[in-house]
């Protein structure tokens, strides 16, 4: 079968030894997005020698192509291996190449150490596992790094943290690519959070005790499904049965942002899927999300993906049939 006429290549680069777990977000999430009932991306996985590649587990794994693929692909993304490891000088020359050639590059764990080596992050942000993360500062002093963010884009640059922030990386990628409805279907058919900003920390030096662990979890819910009421920190408290302080400690260790930051970004995201799938008029849409008015509505999105309400609709529309209806109860 030939590849789709509208399908994206992205070539993932397996490091050595490569985390399975790193190499599997790529091929699981991109090549479940679908335009239109077509595959939006097709997913080659290749190595700097085509043949057995060690994993961090001990098995080999078989990748049948070279870097040849990296020459075609639209995206390079390079799967890391979770450890310290030496990039291999065909994979570097391979990203400046592409690099060179306006593709966008991404890393997923530590195949930032990849991207560094080939001089793509210099003066840039960008990040990887906090683990590995003083390691990439003392061996690239250039590199703006941010140790403790989920995921960074930089211009056509974009790096990732360790393990499941590969997958917050390669859903903004889809987001980027085709809208937030169909990043947000992938991450139902994946069974994984469809939005978490790249701003939010990687990991939490409070945990909530387990018995508690569903509190904002329960609210969060409940807060998605009445995002057109005018929520407030109150609100939300009330519904957890916890104080405003209680709420805002246990949310942030739980989510990494404040509730009123996971509540704006939410709201921001819905009015972003509401654009693509229905023709509601901007003021609607503003009031469906909880933005208030067109004016918020504009001020957000322009914040935040640099494109007016008008313009987003006009590059993401998913419209060529049914307008979805907006409804909102109180749970």
């Amino acid at each position: 079968m030939g590849r789709a006429q509208s399908a994206r290549r992205i070539a993932v680069v397996a490091a050595s030894p490569v985390s399975m777990f790193n190499l599997a977000i790529p091929e699981l999430l991109f090549t479940k997005a679908e335009i239109d009932g077509r595959p939006g991306y097709e997913v080659v996985i290749c190595a700097p020698e085509p043949g057995p590649v060690p994993t961090t587990g001990g098995l080999d794994l078989y990748v049948r192509h070279g870097l040849d693929a990296v020459r075609d692909a639209d995206t390079v993304l390079v799967a890391g291996t979770g450890e310290r490891y030496t990039p291999d000088p065909r994979t570097v020359a391979a990203l400046r190449e592409a690099a060179a050639a306006g593709r966008r590059i991404a890393s997923i764990c530590s195949g930032a150490f990849a991207l560094a080596e080939a001089g793509l992050l210099e003066g840039r942000e960008a990040t990887t596992y906090w683990e590995q993360a003083e390691e990439l500062r003392k061996r690239y002093p250039a590199v703006d790094l941010r140790g403790d963010v989920l995921y960074v884009q930089d211009g056509q640059i974009l790096s990732s943290s360790g393990y499941a922030a590969g997958i917050d990386l390669c859903l903004h990628i889809i987001r980027t690519d085709y809208g937030a409805a169909v990043a947000n279907r992938v991450a139902r058919l994946a069974l994984v959070a469809p939005v978490r900003p790249g701003g939010q920390t990687q990991f939490t030096q409070t945990p909530l005790p387990p018995e508690r662990g569903e509190v904002c979890a329960d609210t969060r819910g409940w807060a998605m499904r009445n995002l057109d009421k005018p929520l407030t920190l109150t609100d939300l408290a009330r519904h957890a049965g916890v104080s405003v302080r209680t709420l805002t400690r246990r949310f942030h260790a739980e989510s990494g942002v404040s509730p009123l930051q996971w509540l704006l970004h939410q709201r921001i995201e819905r009015a972003k899927e509401l654009l693509e799938t229905t023709a509601l008029p901007m003021d609607q849409v503003a009031h469906a999300c909880g933005l208030g008015t067109a004016d918020s509505l504009r001020g957000h999105l322009v914040r935040r993906t640099g494109l007016t309400p008008s313009a987003y609709r006009v590059q993401f529309s998913r419209l060529g049939t049914t307008v979805t209806p907006v409804t909102s109860s109180v749970a």
